[in-house]
This record gives structure tokens, C-alpha cells and sequence, in this order.
């Protein structure tokens, strides 16, 4: 926030030529929020109404087929021997059919602003205006400006000619803001191109004048520059994009008048919550930490709650049997885990010594089966 309370006042010839008290509401809080909603609401109010044709999309004979063939009950142009004939039709999701929700001309296109808010954003602007870092963070070029806010002499209101607002504003260290917004001159990308807005451009300085003395079309040819009255202060041109910090070059004039629209007798000019906004040094100063409450001691500090599902020392607490219960059944689970390699050892062996009796017993089936029939020779034995 610009805190100076004179500013210099610049001849045509870069000259230092006499100071001038800096207004009041240059020292306005920044409110980048409000600035930001105000020029978002303002920005609609400029808009043209556009809409589809009513008869888009609808503009064959269509009839549903109804049900029992299996197909959609959208409706199907008629006729036959072409594609089309069969093509669902009218629905958003038919090819050539209508768009969703078609847009209509009484749509609300416009916004009302408060104007305390409005005045208030402006008022904010102008302050932003006044503060180097935010220009620069803008992006304007002021790397030979002398001095923000840059006061010209009245004189700047009489020029004339376009040759010599470029020389005026080379002599203050304004030209390099001008000459890079006409580098960025480029062809815009899309259709709009084709509807009036062929051509992007960064913006350059804002000349602000109390009297059109010739000073409209001296600078109004200049690429980026824009003009604009002191009685007609613009948040569209104050703050471009909602973004506070526009390089402003003001007439002696200009700049005084900014005490008459702005104060007593005229707008208000808003006024911060806190006069110090240092919220920390605030808190930490010696008259609030002498009048605020010790720290209460003896606070208990409880242990975290185990899940007696999972500990076992929990369920101890609430039922001593099941938690001796589920201890025996781990002890036993863990027994049976160390002895199974001697059960399986076991089993092994037991498997092993019934392998020997196996080629005895098939011999002894061999030998049975090539015995034949048991009344084969009658009952004769031998």
C-alpha cells in the first residue's frame, strides 16, 4: 500500500517539475477478492444474446415405430432407399437430431452489482495501482519509470498528435510498457477469428485525464494504450482480468480531482478492519500475553484403548477364563507345530515298512489265479 504522502509531478521532457499530495484513496485496503467478483459480474453485462434456430435439428418427419420390432422408440425418419431412411431422429443423441437443452436469447445474461461493492473494487483498484510490486506482477515493463503512481504535467492533456504522445511517454520510461504490448500482437487461436476478434494483445499503460484537450486521439492509436476520464474510472480497464496493479499514467489534474470524487463529500473511501493486521505480533505483544489464562495443569492423559479381540492382556481384563483359554490354545497350537516333523517321520515310516509286504502279496495273487477253476477236475484233490 503506497504510504508517500507527496508524489512527483513529471514535465513532457521526463523532467522532474513540482510534487503533489497523493489522495487518499491510494491508501484504500487491497481487497482482491471483491475486485475479482465485481469484474466478473461486470464482464457479463457486455454480452450479446445468442441462441440455436428453434427449428435446428427438427427439420424432417420423424414417427416413432412404437414397440414389438425390437428397436428403439425413438422417432425414425420415413421413407426408403436412401440411409437416411430408418435414422433415428430429433433426440440429442441421434445424428442431425437437436442439442440438449437448446440455448434461447432470454437467458439471463446480465448481473446486478451492488454498487458499494462496485465502489468499493474501484476504490481498491487505484490503490493497487499505486504500489510497484503489484504493477510489476502485472507485467508491466517499468524498469526506467521514475516513479508509481507517474504524474504528468497538465500539459498532457493538450497533445495532439500520436508522434508526440510516443515522445512524452519515451521521455518518462513508459514506451517500453507500449512496446511490449505490441510485440504480442498475434492472431488469436479458434473461431474467433472469424467473428470481429481477429487479434490478441496485451494491455499497456492507462492514460487518466480530467480534460480532452486532444489527449484522446494523441494516445488512442498506440497499441495497448487505453484513455480513460477521471469522472469515469472503469474497473474493467482499472484491474484487466480481475487482476489489481494496472500501470496508470495521470494528469496533475486527474490525480487531484481523485480528492474530490473520493472523501468527504463525495465517495466513500473504505476503511480496514484492523488497523494492524499482524495478527502474530498482535498475539504475542506483551498487553494480550499478560491478560490471557495460565496454562491449566494436570491434565489426564488417558492410554490408548486396546481391541480385546486381539490382546490378550484386554480380554484378561474382561473375562480371565477365555483369555487363559485362548493361552492354552496357543500353547497347544504352538506344540503341535514343533512336532510335526516327528509325526510326519512317523507316518513315513509306517508307509515304508507296508512297501516291503507289497511284491510278496502280488506273487502270492499270481501264483492263486494260475490255480483255475476250484471244481475244475471234480472234487479230487490233489
Amino acid at each position: 500500500m503506497a504510504a508517500r504522502p507527496l508524489v512527483s509531478v513529471f514535465s513532457l521532457s521526463g523532467e522532474k517539475a513540482g510534487e503533489t499530495t497523493l489522495p487518499a484513496v491510494m491508501t484504500a485496503p487491497l481487497r482482491p477478492d471483491i475486485v475479482q467478483f465485481v469484474h466478473t459480474n461486470m464482464n457479463k453485462n457486455k454480452r450479446q444474446a445468442f441462441a440455436v434456430s428453434i427449428r435446428a435439428g427438427k427439420q424432417v418427419v420423424a414417427t416413432s415405430w412404437g414397440t414389438g420390432r425390437a428397436v428403439a422408440r425413438i422417432p425414425r425418419v420415413g421413407g426408403g432407399g436412401t440411409s437416411r431412411s430408418g435414422q433415428g431422429a430429433f433426440g440429442n443423441m441421434c445424428r442431425g437430431g437437436r442439442m440438449f437443452n437448446p440455448t434461447k436469447t432470454w437467458r439471463r445474461w446480465t448481473r446486478k452489482i451492488n454498487i458499494t461493492q462496485k465502489r468499493y473494487a474501484v476504490a481498491s483498484a487505484l490503490a493497487a495501482s499505486a504500489v510497484p510490486a503489484l504493477v510489476m506482477a502485472r507485467g508491466h515493463v517499468l524498469d526506467e519509470v521514475p516513479e508509481i503512481p507517474l504524474v504528468l504535467d497538465n500539459a498532457v492533456e493538450s497533445t495532439k498528435k500520436t508522434s508526440t504522445a510516443k515522445d512524452i511517454l519515451a521521455a518518462v520510461g513508459a514506451i517500453g510498457d507500449v512496446e511490449k504490448a505490441a510485440n504480442s500482437k498475434q492472431i488469436r487461436a479458434g473461431k474467433g477469428k472469424m467473428r470481429n476478434r481477429r487479434f490478441t494483445l496485451r494491455r499497456g499503460p492507462l492514460i487518466i485525464y480530467q480534460t480532452n484537450d486532444g489527449v484522446e486521439q494523441a494516445f488512442r492509436n498506440l497499441p495497448g494504450v487505453e484513455i480513460c476520464c477521471v469522472d469515469r474510472l472503469n474497473l474493467l480497464q482499472l484491474a484487466p482480468g480481475g487482476h489489481m496493479g494496472r500501470f496508470c499514467i495521470w494528469s496533475q489534474t486527474a490525480l487531484d480531482a481523485l480528492d474530490t470524487i473520493y472523501g468527504e463529500g463525495g465517495k466513500k473511501i473504505p476503511e480496514p478492519t484492523m488497523t494492524n493486521a499482524d495478527l502474530a505480533r498482535i498475539i504475542n505483544s506483551d498487553e494480550i500475553q499478560s491478560v490471557l489464562n495460565p496454562v491449566k495443569p494436570g491434565q489426564t492423559i488417558y492410554a490408548k484403548k486396546a481391541n480385546p479381540l486381539r490382546s490378550i492382556a484386554a480380554l484378561e481384563k474382561l473375562d480371565p477364563y477365555a483369555a487363559q483359554k485362548r493361552r492354552t490354545q496357543a500353547t497347544a497350537e504352538k506344540a503341535r507345530v514343533g512336532k510335526k516333523a516327528d509325526i510326519l517321520a512317523a507316518k513315513r515310516k509306517i508307509k515304508a515298512s507296508k512297501k516291503q509286504f507289497k511284491a510278496q502279496g502280488k506273487a502270492f495273487y499270481e501264483k492263486v489265479s494260475k490255480q483255475g477253476g476250484v471244481c475244475e477236475n471234480g472234487f479230487t484233490l490233489e
